[in-house]
């Protein structure tokens, strides 16, 4: 066991054109165009491998926005969150070009049931051998419900306490196999001894499933668990369940004070605070000079379209702000308690208060409150190294604008001074997610 704390890292991921600087499709070194090609994301996964990531996972939203204007034709035209390909068949394809690195999906709580997912990625760890990982989401949607064939989701209140419920039936799943119950032995005709295998019975007051798993035991029996929530109710369930968090704050005293109320939330629900890692999302620009990193971002960040962030804007807080000017005040817009929270941090981002709807607009197709860190490589690693070492996190989940060079430039001139510095694995030490991840 290495008892030197190193980071984690992962890379963030999503199937379809853009996943952070929406525009950043149409820049000539971005690889969008190949959002339906399986190589595409195969070849980050192999940068990240050969940088020693921990992980990479997807985002995924089983949905096309359709809030601004109250049609498709502005989220298509001009991509923002599209996600076009299901993600677990992509992973399947990324395991076979890779052997260390873990893979990781999002996959609802409220739109699956607890067999479809404990088989999908019991199936995705035996094919892995040891490198599936779980980002459970309960999905926020309506129109996500709807294509699933329901009329609604849950209540957000409902929606964790059915989540707690797939995860505990989920688990009966995946102990239904005892790690020796494949027999395998032609000379005894006996493939699988049934002793070893028993029903799952879960009965909750949401969730059922009589078991047991088709799929035997895999290499690490569960995935290891990932999730995003900010809310009391999140953060609570995050503290039982996850193993690492991806989150997004914008400065570093918001960093510290998740960081710390997360790892509360862990030690309260009886694990230790070392049993989950906390990764806020980074963007990074890589130059050789300090003035051609900021000559390059600004080359990126002119992808930014003001136009396609008020759309997207739009989907988040679930409120059509077509009918508004893009000079608007943002102060002069009554959007309900649910927008505050999102224009404070576009303004903290941004650093500026007084937004129009289309500033505030360029600044979330920018950056979408991640922070962006433009500098050499040894500038970045003191950065990183800073909010490491004081309690902001316990790595970080790379979002570049460009990909794939965005994570190439990370791997060629970030991981080599962290791992100078012994703040970052040289090699794996072990052949599963879960213990890379977490020892």
């Amino acid at each position: 066991m290495n008892n030197v704390r190193e980071m984690t890292l992962f890379g963030y991921l999503m199937a379809g054109p853009t996943w952070h600087l929406y525009g950043a499709w149409r820049h000539p070194d971005s690889d969008a165009l190949d959002s339906l090609d399986p190589r595409r994301y195969e070849t980050i996964a192999q940068i990240c491998e050969a940088g020693k990531f921990d992980g990479v996972f997807f985002v995924d939203f089983v949905t096309i926005f359709d809030t601004y204007g109250g049609d498709l034709q502005t989220c298509m035209r001009e991509p923002g969150q599209m996600c076009m390909l299901e993600p677990m068949q992509l992973l399947a394809g990324m395991a076979r070009v890779t052997s260390r690195i873990g893979l990781a999906a999002s996959m609802s709580t409220s739109l699956y049931p607890p067999y479809h997912i404990a088989r999908s990625f019991a199936t995705l760890d035996h094919i892995s051998q040891g490198r599936a990982g779980w980002n459970i989401v309960t999905s926020a949607m309506q129109s996500e419900a709807q294509n699933y064939g329901f009329d609604k989701l849950l209540e957000k209140s409902q929606r964790y306490d059915h989540a707690d419920e797939v995860l505990e039936a989920c688990d009966a799943l995946w102990e239904s196999w005892d790690a020796d119950a494949l027999v395998l032995s032609r000379e005894d005709n006996v493939y699988v001894d049934g002793s070893k295998v028993r029903y799952a019975n879960y009965q909750g007051s949401r969730v059922s499933t009589r078991g047991p798993l088709t799929a035997p035991r895999s290499p690490q029996t569960r995935p290891v668990m990932m999730q995003a929530g900010s809310s009391p109710r999140g953060r609570q369930f995050a503290g039982r369940w996850a193993e690492a968090i991806f989150t997004v704050q914008s400065n570093e005293r918001d960093m510290r004070a998740y960081y710390r109320d997360i790892k509360r939330h862990v030690v309260d629900a009886g694990r230790a605070a070392t049993q989950c890692r906390v990764l806020p999302a980074i963007d990074v620009v890589i130059g050789t000079t300090q003035a051609q990193a900021e000559e390059k971002a600004a080359e990126i960040n002119r992808y930014a379209s003001p136009s396609l962030g008020v759309q997207e804007l739009s989907n988040v807080v679930g409120i059509d702000l077509a009918p508004y000017p893009l000079d608007t005040p943002i102060a002069d817009l009554d959007l309900g308690h649910i927008y505050q929270g999102i224009v404070d941090s576009i303004r903290q981002g941004s650093g500026r208060d007084n937004l129009t709807l289309g500033e505030a607009g360029e600044a979330w197709s920018r950056n979408q409150m991640c922070p962006q860190f433009v500098g050499t490589s040894e500038s970045v690693a003191n950065k990183l190294q800073h909010l490491f070492e004081n309690e902001c996190c316990d790595g970080f989940m790379l979002c570049p604008s460009l990909s794939p060079g965005g994570y190439q430039d990370f791997v060629d001139g970030v991981v080599p001074i962290l791992q100078h510095r012994k703040l970052f694995r040289t090699e794996y030490a072990a052949s599963t997610f879960r213990d890379n991840l977490l020892t």
